[in-house]
């Protein structure tokens, strides 16, 4: 995920080599909650379940094997996505930057895994907006 120019300076200078560390040799290269390989294009059944080349079977979102749906699979349709590794810090703040802080995650993983920050980030939105509503326009005016 790219970092916002405003949160720039909470980042240390050497945040790409720590990145680097933490996606490439802790993480060998792979999404530390679905074990989804970085850079390669995988098909997907848009719920979690994708197929692993390497292994040869299809892998739930937690990166478990699931050797029955190889059978199954036939009726639905498969896509392709691009799995791209991200550093993410656990506990969102990113002045903490301890290696136990930081774990390097798929798109899907950290988009599950920021989806209470985000709802949380759009509810302050709208009542901060519905605020400046009744502050300019009266009471509930749009």
């Amino acid at each position: 995920m790219p970092i916002r120019p405003e949160y720039k300076w909470y980042y240390p200078v050497d945040w790409p080599q720590l990145s680097a560390m933490i996606r490439f040799e802790r993480a060998k290269g792979r999404c530390e909650t679905c074990g989804g390989p970085h850079g390669r294009e995988i098909r997907h059944l848009g719920d979690g379940r994708w197929w692993d080349e390497d292994a040869l079977t299809w892998r739930d979102g937690r990166g478990r094997g699931l050797p029955r749906l190889a059978l199954a699979v036939d009726a639905v349709p498969v896509l392709r996505t691009k799995v791209v590794l991200a550093t993410a810090h656990l506990d969102h703040d990113p002045t903490n930057n301890r290696p136990r802080n930081l774990k390097a995650l798929c798109q899907r993983c950290h988009m599950i895994y920021d989806r209470p920050g985000h709802r949380r980030r759009r509810w302050l939105t709208l009542r901060m907006r519905k605020a400046i509503d009744d502050l300019f326009l009266g009471l509930y005016h749009g």
